[in-house]
């Protein structure tokens, strides 16, 4: 009942569209956000355009980035929607996603349209996020820890075997952390604290959000994650507490991108625009969703994490998503951090 009384107005933002919105056929999409809100952006797109065929894959940002590397000579994939904004530039340095202004960019926030300038308008931001973790309250009491509120606490003895983090080489998530702590610390204080962290970690996951899951259901105590994944878990009822470390931190532009060479141009272009929209984004929060919308007239959930109250650095997006730069940072965790990890 609920999608049948918003048909309306998705109808409504689509049509007014500038290009072709009654394109047909089928659209081969991959999603790089929470399988949940994968599914129902997918729901809502399909509802008002059903004569296109989404054929959606969630894959993680690190996952994604690299199917589209390997089907360059022969793309699959005509749109890549949602995921860190790090993996998108550095495919759109790498020349395998391709150029689109759509006429609903100037109604983004600035970061967004700053994304689409920096990298020759081959991606775009959708959504921002800080980055956090989140901890169970009851295992924290249980263990008599102290609550982490920075970075440094992850250190604590008392917390060995019982974090979580992703693994940067198939996380965005966990990649931001990396890009995030190096431009906290410099890079070989970062890879310091990183090894010593190590000894803490019980699992690096493939799944960004994975780690805070893992800890609503009790299975670890802290999960390193963005704050927006780990509200979701509060607002599901878990004994989930989220928390944006004290030193400062880094934050993610969820971003979006047409693959260069894709079979249904035409189909991806009106995704990207209808994505843009403001209606569109609006019901991401009906997925639980808490990420801050890219358009600037879309509707922020209540539970969403405000920039205003979270310590942010100024993440370099332009140098942390350069190809050469993100290959090197992750070729050194795997020699520093992931073997040892094995």
């Amino acid at each position: 009942m609920r999608y049948t009384l918003l048909l309306p107005a998705i109808t409504l933002c689509c049509s007014t569209l500038p290009l072709t919105a009654r394109a047909a056929g089928d659209l081969n999409m991959i999603c790089s956000a929470d399988v949940v809100v994968c599914e129902h952006m997918t729901r809502l797109f399909s509802q008002s355009h059903t004569d296109i065929k989404v054929n959606m894959v969630r894959l993680s940002a690190g996952e994604a980035y690299a199917r589209i590397r390997s089907e360059a000579r022969n793309p699959r994939t005509d749109i890549w929607w949602a995921g860190t904004g790090d993996p998108h530039m550095q495919a759109a340095d790498e020349k395998l996603t391709q150029p689109y202004h759509s006429p609903l960019l100037s109604q983004q926030h600035d970061w967004a349209q700053k994304q689409a300038e920096i990298s020759d308008f081959r991606t775009v931001g959708i959504y921002a996020g800080a980055l956090g973790w989140g901890y169970n309250t009851k295992l924290l009491a249980e263990k008599k820890l102290k609550a982490p509120a920075c970075w440094s606490d992850l250190l604590d003895p008392g917390f060995k075997g019982e974090i979580q983090i992703a693994n940067p080489n198939s996380s965005g998530t966990a990649y931001n952390t990396l890009a995030t702590l190096v431009q906290i610390m410099g890079e070989d204080h970062a890879f310091d604290y990183l090894k010593k962290l190590n000894a803490n970690i019980s699992q690096y996951t493939k799944s960004g959000s994975a780690p805070v899951k893992a800890a609503a259901r009790g299975e670890t105590t802290v999960g390193i994650v963005f704050m927006h994944d780990a509200v979701a878990m509060e607002v599901d009822g878990f004994p989930v507490k989220t928390v944006a470390p004290c030193e400062g931190t880094g934050y993610e532009i969820g971003s979006m991108s047409i693959v260069k060479g894709a079979r249904n141009l035409a189909n991806a272009k009106v995704w990207y625009d209808w994505a843009l929209s403001a209606d569109a984004q609006s019901h991401m929060k009906e997925a639980k969703s808490f990420q801050l919308p890219s358009n600037t007239k879309a509707e922020i959930s209540q539970y969403a994490p405000r920039f205003e109250n979270i310590k942010l650095i100024d993440y370099d997006f332009k140098t942390y998503g350069d190809s050469a730069k993100r290959k090197a940072l992750l070729s050194r965790w795997d020699k520093e951090i992931g073997a040892s990890a094995q």
